[in-house]
């Protein structure tokens, strides 16, 4: 298929375009397999360059021979566009329709996509097993790299290598995998160097209404147990949920079966309820008229805080678990792609200090979300305003950035990354000029051949030119166990997010840049008195000398 069979008018003149913190704009208008490009001839205006990808619908108005188009962004921005002509506005709006809606991933603006900054470093091979791995084996020889995923023949959403207990042969693992749900077995998600006690996480059980059990998977969690403890299985669904779903073949550990483990559930929403409460969320902060009563109102109806509280609350049991009361854990829902990852990652943002620096947070993101398979080709189809009947749309990534934001906001020294970084990786996520989002899993992304004819958006991050954006000023290395609040009263709508195309943050950023210029300014001083001090030192040594016989 050719772009331009898409395109029925690639360009227009004189249209005005509207959009948040900017004085209304004339240019013309063109259309490209992959961008909406306005450009103006004034002086001092900056062009508009969106990517079809973001666009999750529009709106159309005719006034006389005057048409508009509304673009609602999956980043929850609006534009408006004013466009002389009923014909060429309606062939724009087809077009922007057909081009923001393809179906086929390998026409996608990545595959198009062409740098131009130096590659410095290749993103796609900064973060592989192996090298995570390291960073274990030199405290614990309990555990070991297996290829028994090498072809994905075991399980599609899993990478090709994954870290099991050693006792576990690969045949034992190829049994377990037909017990859980979607062949995802338990495999190590973190190792906690403090006490030896880990972090797993799988599909659930199949244990159906017969109580079907697996010899195999007992014994391999029961593996990761130290003589005489006990574990904890954190299943994130309602009793009634896990009940349910073992009507249908699915189910949850039986105690008799496990009989070292205590099963927690620790219920947390997914799919639509939480794509519904997105969509009320961002129509609540979008609507101006409020009073004080409707506004806070909407805001609860949401559910949104409600949802971040549960996701806090548990993977702050699962830190408990493992810090407190020195026991292993494993972590699974139903697939265990979605509520599982929220939880085993914010587990390690409180356990673990690299995982609240840059890379270590990267590194996070590849093996806790990329390799351990949580659908984003899907889960990031649509945004907050997409018409169409949703299928497997939800904000999982957005709700765990948010929770990974709320952390942020009560330890500001103890991150080194900003909050622009967690709305940066939100916007890729959902729209992007790189490979690493796209796919449900690295099996399709090795089908695709995205580290072949892509660019990784880490390239593009780690540059030194980049890093000074999402670095944090006030950043100063924390290794101890951070434990945040999750009371009601604690949490907080991200603004950053939910009101950045609502309200201007002309004064907060004036407000950042000078507690910056402070920041520098106050290493500047520091560095003078230190040198100051090494002259006086010298001063005193010298004189010591000289009055000495």
């Amino acid at each position: 298929m050719e772009f331009a069979e898409l395109i029925k008018t690639p360009r227009v003149d004189n249209v005005v375009l509207h959009r948040p913190f900017y004085p209304a704009v004339e240019g013309t208008l063109c259309l490209t397999g992959h961008h909406l490009i306005l450009s103006s001839r004034q002086d001092n205006t900056e062009e508009l360059w969106l990517l079809h990808s973001n666009i999750d619908a529009i709106d159309k108005r005719f006034v006389g021979p005057l048409g508009t188009i509304i673009i609602k962004c999956k980043d929850f921005r609006i534009i408006q566009l004013d466009i002389p002509g009923m014909e060429e506005c309606l062939n724009i709006a087809s077009s922007i329709e057909a081009l923001s809606t393809l179906d086929s991933i390998t026409l996608m603006y990545p595959f198009f996509y062409r740098p131009m900054f130096e590659v410095i470093e290749d993103g796609w091979h900064s973060f592989l097993p192996e090298q995570e791995f390291e960073l274990y084996s030199s405290a614990t020889s309990e555990w070991r790299l297996s290829y028994v995923n090498k072809e994905f023949a075991v399980c599609p959403s899993y990478p090709p290598i994954v870290i099991v207990p050693r006792s576990i042969d690969d045949e034992a693992l190829r049994k377990v995998a037909m017990f859980r749900h979607g062949g995802r077995f338990p495999v190590l998600s973190y190792y906690h160097k403090k006490n030896g006690m880990v972090i797993m996480r799988s599909g659930q059980p199949l244990t159906g209404t017969n109580g079907r059990r697996c010899k195999e998977d007992e014994k391999l969690i029961n593996a990761t147990l130290r003589a005489g403890k006990r574990g904890y299985i954190i299943d994130t669904r309602s009793l009634n949920v896990a009940q349910q779903a073992r009507a249908k073949g699915g189910g949850f550990e039986q105690e008799a079966h496990y009989p070292q483990w205590r099963r927690i559930h620790k219920s947390i929403e997914r799919y639509h309820i939480l794509q519904e409460s997105l969509i009320k969320l961002v129509e609540a902060c979008n609507d101006q008229t409020h009073n004080m009563d409707r506004w806070l109102g909407r805001l609860e109806a949401s559910n949104w805080l409600t949802h971040i509280k549960e996701i806090l609350t548990t993977a702050c049991l699962a830190a408990q678990c493992i810090d407190r009361e020195g026991a292993s854990i494993l972590i699974h829902g139903t697939e265990g792609t979605d509520s599982t990852l929220q939880v085993t990652s914010l587990a390690q943002i409180i356990l673990e200090p690299r995982s609240r620096t840059i890379r270590g947070f990267e590194a996070l993101i590849e093996r806790e979300w990329l390799q351990a398979g949580h659908p984003f080709q899907q889960r990031c189809a649509q945004s907050a305003y997409c018409n169409s009947k949703q299928k497997w749309e939800s904000p999982v990534f957005l709700l765990f950035l948010d929770c990974v934001w709320q952390i942020l906001r009560q330890f500001p020294c103890s991150f080194e990354f900003n909050e622009n970084f967690l709305i940066m990786l939100f916007e890729h996520a959902y729209a992007s000029q790189f490979g690493t989002f796209l796919g449900n899993n690295e099996s399709e992304r090795c089908k695709l051949k995205l580290q072949q004819k892509t660019m990784s958006l880490w390239s593009w991050v780690n540059r030194p030119s980049e890093l000074r954006k999402f670095t944090n000023p006030l950043f100063e290395a924390n290794n101890l166990v951070i434990w945040p609040s999750v009371a009601p009263q604690s949490l907080q709508l991200w603004e950053g997010i939910f009101l950045r195309w609502n309200r201007s943050s002309k004064y907060l950023d004036e407000a950042y840049e000078e507690m910056v210029n402070i920041i520098e300014y106050n290493k500047e001083l520091q560095a003078k008195v230190n040198v100051l001090r090494r002259q006086l030192a010298e001063l005193e040594t010298e004189d010591g000398m000289q009055e000495s016989p």
